[in-house]
């Protein structure tokens, strides 16, 4: 065989370092167009449910209630009406975190026995509430103050039923109550005994 020229293993050389230079093109677009890693998108924390507590015993207004997480014994007795004057608190931790489902007693006093109705017999009125035992408010005629004097129902609250009320007509049924801004369900349960339509 005959040997190469410097020109024919130049033209070879050139014809490697194309071909070479070709393939690394190659290389650099296979690679070039892998898909990128994608961003991780982190979902809205969502809110967290609220504990139902079920508070019973020597409290104003015994009943379900929704209390926000992390609350402690303490909250779910206030928001019972808080504690009667016949409540023995020192028998319970009041700093206790809460639990969904969880019941709440409120003990009485050594020797007090029933209800929260002292010596003489008549039933105590709870704090805040001015109206007579045994008188239902009529929330379809009462006014504004009078409506003040239920448990869990401020100013602006019993203003909302008023407006309510004149907006819309008298409410048919207790329930009714709920439609009006401010009034959920564990405030209803609280005045539900205090209150009628007629």
């Amino acid at each position: 065989m005959r040997a190469m020229s410097t020109a024919q293993r130049l033209r070879y050389g050139a014809g490697y370092m194309v071909l070479a230079a070709l393939l690394a093109t190659l290389v650099f677009m296979v690679v070039a167009r892998r898909p990128a890693g994608q961003a991780v998108v982190l979902p809205d924390p969502a809110t967290p449910a609220p504990l139902r507590v079920h508070v019973v015993g020597a409290v104003w207004q015994p009943g379900v209630y929704a209390l926000p997480p992390g609350s402690i014994a303490q909250d779910a007795i206030e928001a019972a009406g808080g504690a009667t004057t016949t409540a023995n608190l020192q028998g319970l931790n009041l700093a206790a975190l809460l639990h969904d489902g969880e019941q709440i007693i409120v003990p009485q006093l050594a020797g007090v026995e029933g209800t929260n109705a002292p010596a003489g017999g008549a039933a105590p009125t709870p704090p805040g509430n001015t109206t007579a035992p045994g008188e239902l408010i009529n929330v379809n005629t009462a006014t504004a103050a009078e409506l003040e004097t239920l448990p869990e129902i401020g100013p602006a609250l019993a203003q909302r039923i008023v407006d309510y009320r004149t907006a819309h007509g008298p409410f048919t049924a207790l329930d009714d109550l709920l439609n009006v801004s401010g009034i959920g369900p564990a405030t209803l349960d609280a005045i539900r005994g205090l209150i009628t339509l007629t």
